[in-house]
């Protein structure tokens, strides 16, 4: 596993990168093939925060904690990654390309492993008309929802845009 750590708002200091490299490559064991750990670390009004980000074969596991103390944020954080692989371990498996990715073999079933259905309760169906970035952050503003499905003016394809935590907007992209 290739493990990339960045600190944001912080020093890094080769104690705390040791020890981020150390919790992360506990999950190397579920990977069969090398896939790439992204790790940041911030620290954000004195809670410390890690986001750690793992893409592999199409996939991402991604999880984002935050505790009083850096350590306690990435033992949750590895926690988490663990128990989120665990969990989608049965529905991993039914997906045959994705077999060449994970080992299962190193994941415990969670007790609770009960299949979960997952089950639309809603269809929602509108035209979409060629707006601007702009435009669509004022739609999305008008109608007091949290993101906006749109046809972007400029590049004729389907984008999202959508409110962030910080209160400033993203914008989702297709990537084909």
């Amino acid at each position: 596993m290739k493990i990339s750590i960045y600190g944001k708002n912080l020093q890094l200091t080769d104690s705390l990168r040791e020890a981020a490299i150390k919790k992360i490559r506990r999950l190397d064991k579920f990977f069969q093939q090398d896939v790439e750990a992204k790790v940041v670390l911030s620290i954000e009004k004195k809670i410390h925060k890690v986001e750690v980000t793992i893409p592999f074969n199409g996939r991402i596991v991604r999880v984002e904690e935050s505790s009083d103390d850096m350590y306690n944020a990435l033992d949750e954080a590895v926690e988490s990654l663990e128990q989120q692989i665990r969990k989608y371990k049965t529905k991993l498996q039914n997906k045959k390309h994705s077999n060449e990715s994970i080992k299962f073999e190193n994941i415990e079933p969670l007790e609770d492993e009960d299949e979960e259905e997952y089950k639309v309760v809603k269809t929602k169906r509108f035209a979409i008309k060629p707006m601007s970035i702009e435009e669509a952050i004022l739609q999305m503003d008008l109608l007091k929802h949290n993101f906006f499905v749109f046809l972007n003016a400029d590049t004729e394809e389907v984008n999202v845009v959508y409110r962030r935590k910080d209160a400033n907007y993203g914008l989702i992209e297709p990537e084909l």
